[in-house]
């Protein structure tokens, strides 16, 4: 590999990690401010993106903990499929990238980003209905709004997957072979 790529490499790897950082401390403000708004509501406004949903919560506490575990459950797994690319990227031997664990990792990556795609649809529908009923404000579209976007990135994620499998499979072969 030149010295280019690696540097390039190297690049991404940082920038993957600095992404995994801030998707930790955003899912890591989003509980706070969950278990806030269940114990000091009134406090909520001063905390991280100030997501405020206490009208909710007094008008329906379903839907709040519906919507609020849709929110949650997106943003843990935003960040834990930035973990796995930083373990994929620290693990990953350049010269022969074509192993087992590379192929795992790859198909494990487009199972969460699929699945971030889904839970971002299923919630941005939900507080679609929700509207309708008065409950839900404004502020809570910024959490699914790339829920296509990500559904189609699973599943370019998933191809490549399979590609890399096969891949894997044919060097095992060949290296049989030889």
């Amino acid at each position: 590999m030149s010295k280019t790529n690696n540097i390039i490499f190297w690049g991404l790897y940082i920038v993957a990690w600095l992404i995994f950082v801030g998707l930790s401390i955003e899912a890591g403000g989003l509980i706070v401010n969950f278990v806030f708004s269940l114990y000091n509501p009134e406090f909520v406004q001063n905390l991280y993106q100030k997501l405020d949903l206490i009208q909710m919560y007094k008008d329906s506490k379903l839907a709040f903990f519906g919507v609020y575990s849709f929110i949650l459950i997106i943003s843990i797994l935003k960040a834990s499929l930035f973990y796995i690319v930083v373990k994929l990227m620290h693990k990953m031997d350049l010269s022969k990238p074509f192993n087992t664990f590379v192929s795992k990792q790859i198909l494990q990556m487009s199972y969460f980003t699929l699945f971030i795609g889904l839970l971002s649809y299923i919630g941005q529908q939900l507080v679609k209905s929700l509207k309708h009923y008065g409950f839900v404000p404004d502020n809570l579209s910024q959490f699914w709004a790339d829920s296509q976007a990500f559904i189609l990135m699973g599943a370019v994620i998933y191809i490549i997957a399979v590609i890399f499998k096969k891949g894997v499979d044919i060097q095992n072969e060949n290296d049989l072979t030889v």
